[in-house]
């Protein structure tokens, strides 16, 4: 296997025999060819495009496909197998249906350079799916910074059919955006792109990542109501519980559903605390708070919660055998030996009753003492103390805001971010979104006139709220550049999800972001120098360098 997707990547290079996330050989295989035949799936969608032929299945599908190959979201061979049997199942239905239309209207037989990847089939499933992947994987791009600038491409794209799928769950799709993904994959099967070509569809990316990201902010907030600045209780109650991970807020709303009036307790864990901010998701009494923190602490809260657990979408560690027995998969998510809960049929809700009974069956966890966090700080409530913070800055009470958004992960060069909060000066604010504020959001760090100092946004997703926020301001201080702003970025990386949200500030313009722990192992020399020249990225050194330097 070769692995370097996620901040992790083993020595700074990448995964050669295990992936740090756990990924075992044969799944890393398995996910190289099921993106390789997707792209060919793409390749048919884009020319049944050209004449007027759509397959929202397949469109749709090739989101998902991509989705499940992000980190710490699929496990299992048997699983991602199936996945490359669709994908190859529908890239041949799309190609049929473009053969016969082509056929039809132009009177002759379609005749063009057909990429392997589009036509590719032998029989035996999985064994010959591994022998294949071996061939068709990262390093099978000799060039070095073609290979770097594919592979950014390739990881944008995985963070935007993350967010478009999200949005999808909940009825909210753009054609665009899909076609936009398979236009991206059919680009990295060309032997004689261009790195200046890549380049420019890496940028556009960007465009798309604002896009993806606007598109699930309006499912979510038409779905679920806006955010409300909400305090959530961080301890639990003697009772039987289940715990949410990962970020499906359907998935949620349906499972309270489910339990009302069944004495269980449902607590949000990860990516899943912004959800106690959204109006038709805290109504129910018994989404009784958040247990836990960042998502590669699992192994040791899961172990202690004592309940159920739901993981809804990323980010799954490998479960130990003490409780596996009691962690159930959705969605795209999947582990061997773990309790999977199918998909929605004909527009019925998830069934949960193996998560409800598994509660019942284990019975009241322990009562544990917690403290109340402030959340639900997205764009419409911060649009709303707007004019407080504006008095807070034209007072000189709030000289600077922080934009500390992004992912957590296991390495402790990670403890910069909770030191660089709490050495920050009482006059300057944290913007957070994603799982890296449990770095610093328990801290005691107070308030400015009533303004917490640290707003927290809500998901990863909800990066997008940082930004119209950051653009409110640009409007209202008159300003002509974002970068004018008194806002600095000192952004968390681990992930794809975070790779677009990086590409998407990149497009609106955002200059001289720090990014840490460490810069992706997946740019070459030669592209580094150019992100580095072009957009003044740089990677944190220590504390006290980095806040003088963003302080001046």
């Amino acid at each position: 296997m070769f692995c370097f997707q996620c901040s992790e990547a083993s020595k700074g290079i990448g995964c050669t025999t295990i992936g740090v996330c756990g990924k075992k050989p044969e799944v890393a295989t398995l996910q190289d060819i099921l993106i390789w035949v997707t792209k060919g799936l793409s390749y048919w969608s884009l020319k049944a495009k050209d004449l007027g032929i759509k397959d929202d299945e397949a469109n749709l599908f090739v989101a998902e496909a991509l989705f499940a190959t992000i980190t710490n979201v699929n496990f299992s061979a048997e699983r991602i197998s199936k996945f490359i049997d669709r994908a190859i199942e529908l890239r041949d239905r799309v190609r049929e249906k473009f053969l016969k239309s082509y056929e039809e209207k132009y009177g002759k037989k379609f005749n063009e350079d057909i990429p392997e990847a589009a036509d590719w089939f032998e029989n035996g499933g999985k064994d010959v799916y591994l022998k294949k992947g071996e061939q068709v994987g990262v390093l099978s791009e000799e060039n070095e910074d073609v290979r770097s600038l594919k592979e950014f491409l390739i990881y944008g794209l995985k963070g935007i059919a993350a967010y478009a799928d999200h949005a999808y769950i909940l009825k909210y799709t753009k054609d665009e955006i899909l076609y936009f993904i398979e236009k991206g994959l059919v680009e990295t099967l060309r032997k004689d792109i261009t790195a200046d070509e890549l380049q420019s569809l890496v940028l556009e990316a960007g465009k798309y990542a604002v896009e993806v990201m606007a598109l699930l902010d309006q499912a979510n907030t038409s779905t679920f109501g806006h955010p409300e600045i909400t305090e959530v209780y961080t301890g639990t109650y003697n009772a039987p519980a289940i715990l949410v991970s990962g970020h499906d807020l359907l998935d949620l709303e349906e499972l309270l559903k489910q339990t009302e009036g069944t004495g269980i307790m449902v607590y949000t864990h990860g990516e899943m605390l912004p959800a106690h901010a959204y109006p038709k998701l805290k109504k129910y009494k018994h989404l009784a708070g958040n247990f836990g923190s960042a998502w590669w602490k699992q192994t040791e809260e899961f172990e202690e919660f004592g309940g159920a657990i739901l993981m809804t979408t990323n980010c799954l560690v490998p479960p130990k055998d003490s409780y596996k027995d009691r962690v159930f998969t959705t969605g795209l998510v999947g582990f061997d030996g773990v309790s999977h809960i199918p998909n929605r049929v004909d527009g019925q809700p998830k069934d949960f009753t193996p998560v409800i009974k598994k509660a019942l069956e284990l019975g009241p966890i322990p009562e544990r003492k917690g403290k109340k966090i402030i959340i639900g700080f997205a764009r419409n409530q911060v649009e709303k103390v707007l004019d407080s913070v504006l008095k807070a800055v034209n007072e000189g009470k709030i000289k600077k805001f922080f934009v500390m958004a992004g992912c957590d992960g296991r390495l402790r060069a990670r403890e910069y971010y909770t030191e660089f909060a709490l050495k920050l000066p009482k006059d300057t604010v944290i913007l957070t979104a994603g799982c890296a504020k449990y770095r610093y959001n328990m801290l005691d760090l107070g308030d400015i006139d009533g303004i917490p100092r640290v707003l927290d946004a809500g998901q990863c997703n909800d990066s997008y709220s940082l930004a119209v926020t950051a653009l409110k301001l640009k409007e209202i201080l008159n300003v002509d550049d974002i970068n004018e702003l008194p806002i600095e970025y000192n952004i968390a990386w681990y992930e794809q999800k975070a790779v677009a949200v990086l590409l998407a500030l990149l497009y609106l313009g955002v200059r001289k972001i720090k990014l840490g722990p460490v810069l992706p192992a997946f740019l070459s020399k030669n592209v580094l120098n150019v992100v580095v020249e072009k957009f003044n990225i740089s990677t944190i050194s220590t504390v006290e360098d980095d806040m003088k330097q963003m302080l001046a």
